[in-house]
């Protein structure tokens, strides 16, 4: 059961990173840092820059939901400053039941600041 869930984190890590789309990672003359992903934060509507871990981390403590969403990319409710962040500690409902259990894939993707209007 661990090594599944470890190998089903690694590929949503994975799979996030190059599900960004192409807009986003061509951002070099725009105030990007690189070719990480960008995350969309609602509450603020700004743009952050991220860097991905690939360490998996176990489903205990508290997550921020990450999802996708459509021609915007990936985004989440709170940001740095609101509170709801949770410093980037991530969990993607990968079973699609709404809640937060032992089918999701959890992890940590800090943002980094400051945010910005465009991705």
């Amino acid at each position: 059961m661990l090594r599944k869930l470890s190998l089903t984190t690694l590929l949503v890590v994975l799979s996030l990173t190059v599900a960004v789309p192409a807009a986003f990672a061509d951002r070099g003359g725009e105030g990007g840092r690189g070719d990480g992903p960008v995350i969309y934060v609602t509450s603020q509507g700004l743009y952050y820059d991220s860097i991905v871990t690939a360490n998996p981390l176990p489903p205990h403590g508290p997550f921020q939901k990450l999802e996708m969403a459509g021609p915007i990319g990936l985004q989440t409710e709170f940001g740095p400053g609101d509170p709801g962040y949770v410093g980037g500690r991530w969990w993607v409902d990968l079973n699609g039941n709404g809640e937060m259990d032992g089918d999701d894939a959890y992890f940590s993707c800090p943002l980094l600041g400051p945010g910005r209007d465009a991705p």
